[in-house]
């Protein structure tokens, strides 16, 4: 790993991202529905991606996503994987940054944000480590300290996962405690 972003991520006591593109494919599948309103929309999260969020919450590392649409199955989704930050409809996201810093006592060095938008770039600019996906605009990209090998829902958070367990020496625990040394 690059020892710029080792340090970087050895920092991180927070991991923050977007939702569509990052914790998703980007798709949004507008499903018909017999209730109010009449259409129901949902979205296809990965599972190694939902485990790993899991182990980050194990090792002292909080998540949370900050999302410009509001969408029931984010909700559910971050709820399943233990979330501490939930924000949804707010495509204006630096407002949202600055009060979850004032709330959890974290300095921005210590937060990591992920995103694949132009939205998500003024907050990339604000915290210790800017992740981008590989499928995110090329704009996101420069901004990025790292862009990940994979797409967003294609497991690029299980990636990020994995690099800010190995900055903190988890890494080796969570391969021994499923019994891959």
């Amino acid at each position: 790993m690059n020892p710029e972003i080792q340090q970087r991520a050895a920092r991180v006591r927070l991991l923050l991202m977007d939702v569509d593109g990052v914790l998703t494919d980007g798709l949004i599948y507008n499903v018909p529905s017999p209730a109010e309103p009449p259409i129901a929309e949902t979205k296809g999260f990965n599972s190694q991606d939902g485990i790993a969020l899991q182990w980050l919450t194990w090792c002292g590392i909080h998540t949370g996503i900050i999302s410009g649409r509001v969408s029931k199955a984010a909700e559910v989704r971050a709820e399943q994987v233990g979330m501490t930050y939930v924000y949804q409809g707010h495509i204006e996201k630096l407002p949202i940054l600055q009060d979850i810093i004032a709330r959890s006592n974290l300095a921005a060095d210590a937060i990591a944000y992920m995103g694949d938008d132009l939205t998500d770039v003024p907050v990339m600019r604000s915290v210790g480590l800017a992740l981008a996906t590989a499928n995110a605009r090329p704009e996101v990209k420069r901004v990025a300290h790292y862009v990940t090998l994979v797409s967003g829902g294609a497991g690029a958070v299980r990636e990020v996962a994995e690099l800010l367990l190995e900055a903190h020496g988890r890494w080796a625990d969570i391969l021994r405690k499923y019994g891959v040394e």
